[in-house]
């Protein structure tokens, strides 16, 4: 099993950036693809971007397109989310996720957090207006 734990979330106003970090331990971290999630108050997780494992291929939602970017380090067992151009709307808990034992490559798994099978505790960023 993997473990992971996020950290770069913060309080910040509209149109700032912010970088959050994944660090994962406890298993070979390269063969893992990766994703970013979020829960904001009163709503359902929702699937933001995710990695292939080699870092070749990444997929985003509509939502966050052309203002994040994900992105992975395997020397360092880490993966990345660089956050632009925050909104008001992107305030939410942000969850990294790992989908271990793939297996498939430079493939990616689907957008549902049930694809997923190792999670991070979340870390909590908010966006002032």
């Amino acid at each position: 099993q993997v473990q992971l734990v996020e950290s770069g979330g913060g309080l910040v106003q509209a149109g700032d950036s912010l970088r959050l970090s994944c660090a994962a331990s406890g298993r070979t971290f390269g063969s893992d693809p990766m994703g970013w999630f979020r829960q904001a108050p009163g709503k359902e997780r929702e699937f933001v971007a995710k990695i292939s494992a080699n870092g070749r291929r990444t997929v985003y939602a509509d939502s966050v397109k052309g203002r994040f970017t994900i992105s992975r380090d395997n020397a360092k067992n880490t993966v990345y989310l660089q956050m632009n151009s925050l909104k008001p709307e992107d305030t939410a808990v942000y969850y990294c996720a790992a989908r271990t034992s793939w297996g498939l490559g430079s493939l990616l798994p689907s957008n549902d957090e049930l694809d997923y099978n190792s999670w991070g505790q979340g870390t909590q960023v908010t966006v002032s207006s």
